[in-house]
């Protein structure tokens, strides 16, 4: 029997029982795979680049480096690590915050084992997932219900891979184009979609159904 890669995932969090329960969850995933620990955002960035994983669910309120700074870091560092902000707060501050430094998701610590293991697998995919928690706040702060200008087919392209979680340099690599073509796509679905920034228009994307 051929086995499957599994995915590897680090957790960084300042509590221990929170690593302790976290870490027992991964027993009943066969396909999910532990591989370190953190308790801060400065050695959880030392620590992905020696262990390699391919998530990370990172705290956001922690003592000295907290996840928003750390995971800024993780994502200029390493690009094809996926981090999903794993917190017990909402504040709209965070959830932007955590979103615009580079995570792929945002989820509530009450969140159940079976719907983390499909949020990690979902990000290791370069699929954003948010609480509906988190949903419901970029939607009250940044969309409104509205009838979009028609976006371009290669718009409708860059918006997707947006959605997907690439960086401008992997788009234009995606698509094959230059770094500043994309630029101008990404400045025209921002106008289209009547929002100011990359954050809101994966929101409005996700909201609206529109890739």
């Amino acid at each position: 029997m051929i086995e499957t890669n599994r995915i590897r995932v680090m957790i960084v969090d300042d509590h221990a029982v929170v690593r302790s329960g976290l870490a027992a969850f991964f027993a009943a995933f066969p396909d999910l795979e532990l591989v370190g620990e953190a308790e801060n955002g400065a050695e959880a960035v030392v620590r992905c680049g020696l262990l390699k994983p391919d998530v990370i669910l990172m705290d956001l309120i922690m003592p000295g480096t907290d996840g928003v700074t750390a995971t800024r870091q993780i994502k200029d560092q390493f690009t094809s690590v996926k981090v999903i902000a794993l917190t017990s707060f909402q504040e709209e501050d965070l959830v932007q915050g955590a979103l615009q430094a580079g995570a792929i998701g945002y989820l509530m610590k009450n969140i159940t084992a079976r719907e983390l293991a499909v949020a990690i697998r979902s990000a290791y995919a370069g699929k954003m997932t948010l609480s509906p928690e988190a949903a419901q706040i970029l939607v009250n702060s940044r969309l409104q219900v509205q009838e979009f200008e028609t976006l371009t087919e290669r718009e409708r392209e860059v918006l997707k891979l947006m959605v997907d979680g690439l960086n401008n340099a992997q788009i234009a690599e995606q698509l094959v184009v230059s770094l500043s073509t994309v630029k101008y796509h990404i400045s025209n679905i921002l106008g289209k979609l009547g929002v100011d920034n990359r954050v809101a228009a994966v929101a409005t994307a996700i909201h609206q159904k529109l890739v």
